[in-house]
């Protein structure tokens, strides 16, 4: 493909060669000069001069470099599209395998691909264009709308609902049982019967071995749009809204409330019966303990506001020399 035509393929204006051929993608590092690459972080932008690449996605503003441009608002945006165009992944053509175990009352939509040994419950509702790859579980009750895709070994447990265009990874679980136990007298714990569903909304992404657990009452509930990395906990009876990431190793203890348009970056905890406000980040590894305002940008553990945060752990190496400079400042008043 001439970067002419990868241009107009992704409304860009082109500078430079419009018939250097494009067969690929990569980053800037590593591109060569059939592939195009990106400058969406300034850090990188001296690489732009010396790359290899045969094509740059860069933001309309960029300075002339040596390489053929093509410019847009959101490079990585574009470079993501770019992906799509040149990766064809595989094809799943509609049909069941016959080592799928169907139940006779399950419905499920047109143009239907439904893998070996993928195992469809009693009463359960599949929309059109779905895709069920091998070992996949659905258990009964379950309600999923247009354009599901499960990988293999994803698990969606009784009574789950999810909406249109779900996709789970591999060993994605949703609907496992929440971690509910009550002690009695003796000290012995007892299981709190999980009896709630979780409830997806559309265009959800849930990734490999993550899970969101089922309520013990109500529901846990993942609103539009949201993308759970992989091994991410969502805690029994917690919600997340709209457009929200969860990075990977996040961990939200039970019926925490987390808004919409939130990054919960790797690593981050989050305390049960907190509430996290709109448009929130939290920093890698942070841990919070109570609820944060919207539009915070918090980090440490626990977690406060991120400048401020930035102040202390520069602080934190000089902390002996402190200590002994505040020793001495004492000694002549002792």
């Amino acid at each position: 493909m001439e970067s002419a035509e990868l241009a107009r393929l992704l409304d860009a204006e082109l500078r430079g060669n419009p018939e250097v051929e494009i067969r690929g993608v990569a980053g800037i590092e590593e591109a060569g000069p059939d592939q195009v690459t990106f400058v969406a972080n300034p850090k990188y932008a001296a690489q732009a001069r010396t790359t290899r690449a045969g094509a740059i996605l860069v933001t309309p503003d960029f300075p002339d470099v040596p390489a053929t441009t093509l410019r847009l608002k959101n490079p990585y945006l574009a470079f993501a599209r770019a992906v799509g165009i040149f990766y064809r992944p595989p094809v799943w053509g509609p049909g069941i395998h016959p080592t799928a175990a169907i139940h006779p009352s399950a419905k499920i939509g047109a143009n239907a691909h439904i893998g070996a040994y993928a195992v469809i419950g009693e009463n359960v509702a599949i929309g059109n264009d779905a895709v069920i790859l091998p070992h996949v579980v659905i258990y009964p009750g379950v309600r999923i709308g247009d354009r599901f895709f499960a990988h293999a070994h994803a698990v969606v447990r009784e009574n789950c609902r999810l909406g249109d265009g779900v996709l789970l990874q591999n060993g994605a679980v949703v609907g496992s049982d929440g971690f509910g136990f009550a002690k009695d007298e003796s000290g012995r714990w007892h299981k709190i019967p999980q009896a709630g569903p979780a409830i997806l909304g559309n265009d959800v992404e849930v990734q490999t071995n993550s899970c969101i657990d089922r309520a013990s009452v109500g529901a846990t509930r993942i609103g539009d749009g949201v993308k759970v990395d992989n091994l991410v906990q969502v805690g029994h009876g917690s919600s997340v809204d709209e457009n929200t990431l969860l990075c990977a190793q996040v961990g939200l203890a039970g019926s925490t409330h987390v808004g919409r348009n939130v990054i919960l970056a790797g690593q981050v905890g989050v305390a049960g019966h907190c509430n996290i406000g709109d448009g929130t980040i939290a920093i890698a590894q942070a841990g919070l303990h109570g609820d944060i305002a919207a539009g915070s940008m918090v980090a440490g553990s626990p977690a406060f506001e991120h400048r401020q945060w930035l102040r202390a752990t520069a602080l934190f190496n000089r902390l002996p020399e402190l200590v002994k400079q505040l020793q001495r400042k004492r000694k002549p008043e002792e």
